[in-house]
Order: C-alpha cells, then structure tokens, then sequence
C-alpha cells in the first residue's frame, strides 16, 4: 500500500518513481474503467497513458479537496467524455465523405460488437447487447453507471467524481438502469415479462 499524499507530493518535485509507483496501484482500475468507455483497448491504452500524463503535470496543483482516487477517476472520466465527443464529431462531419467504399455503394459501417475483457465467455453475447445500450444513455446516466454497477465503486465516491451529490447519483443509476431495462427488451421481450 502506497501513502498517496506523499506519492502525489514526489510527483508534483518531479519524481518518475512516484509516478510508477501511482501507475502500479491505479492501472488496472484506470484501464478498466476506461476500456467500459472507448470499447477499444488501443484507444483505452491511449488514455490511460493521458490520464497519468495529466496527473505527473497537474500534481503540483493538486488541493487534497477529494482523495486521490477520486481525483485520477474524475482525470479519467473526463478523458473519456472528451474522448467520445471528439470522435462522435469526427464521425458526424466525415458521414458523407466515409459512408459509401469509394467506388461501390457498398455502406460501411463500424462494428459496435464489444466485450469487456473481465467478462466470461458464456457471458460474451450479453455483454455486447449490455455495452451497445449503455451507449445509448445519457452521458451522466452512462458515467453514473459504468462507475457504481461495472466498476463497482461506490456511490459517495462515485459523487465526489462527478462533483454531484450522493442522492444525484443514486437517482442517475436508477434512470440508467430503467433506461437500460427499456433499451434491453428489443434484443430480449420475453424477459421484460418475468
């Protein structure tokens, strides 16, 4: 176990073994969260290596207002969000030039079929449906979500993340879920009725 105040202080004096030693305790949990976000372990590697450049260059102005934790997931989310929004732009203003192969009205298309690497192979099917409509919700609902129910952080730290308040939150999972509920019985009516 690493003291993350002292950790956070070597890294804002510069220290690249501080940093490695943050990196080592938060990776696995960044990556994760992460991957739920960009469905793509490239793009997620990306970020991840983002977030702690962001971290090594903001440590020194740091306030200690949240713990650690929440400030690298706040980092992350934040990231993604971004990160979404960019390439959701990129794909609206490019739809006309992209959508046909050159040469053919052949329509091309991007596969959305993702699989969260932590989850089990009978379970591969489902997850894709689960991931293709959490895309669907709304970006507070989707990082409420993805936050308490995938990575299973929970909901104080969670509104301290999104800087909203712990009942916010609670309601935002709620709605996620109803709206996931909803989004879920297209691909599956006879369990919408047990």
């Amino acid at each position: 176990m690493i003291n993350e105040k002292d950790c956070l202080q070597a890294i804002a004096n510069g220290s690249e073994e501080a940093l490695e030693q943050l990196y080592n305790h938060y990776c696995d949990r960044v990556y994760n969260t992460l991957i739920s976000y960009t469905k793509s372990a490239e793009d997620a590697e990306e970020l991840l290596q983002d977030v702690f450049v962001t971290i090594y260059n903001s440590a020194a102005s740091f306030e200690f207002n949240s713990s650690v934790g929440t400030w690298i997931y706040r980092i992350a989310v934040n990231k993604c969000l971004d990160f979404i929004r960019k390439k959701s732009s990129k794909k609206r203003s490019g739809i006309f030039t992209s959508l046909y192969v050159k040469d053919t009205t052949e329509v091309r298309y991007e596969s959305v079929d993702f699989v969260h690497p932590g989850i089990k192979l009978e379970n591969k099917e489902d997850s894709v449906l689960l991931f293709r409509a959490i895309d669907t919700l709304a970006e507070n609902q989707k990082t409420a979500f993805i936050l308490t129910q995938i990575e299973g952080l929970p909901q104080k730290e969670v509104a301290d993340i999104m800087r909203q308040s712990r009942k916010s939150v609670e309601s935002l999972v709620q709605r996620a879920k109803g709206n996931l509920r909803e989004e879920l019985k297209k691909y599956y009516p006879e369990r919408g009725n047990t």
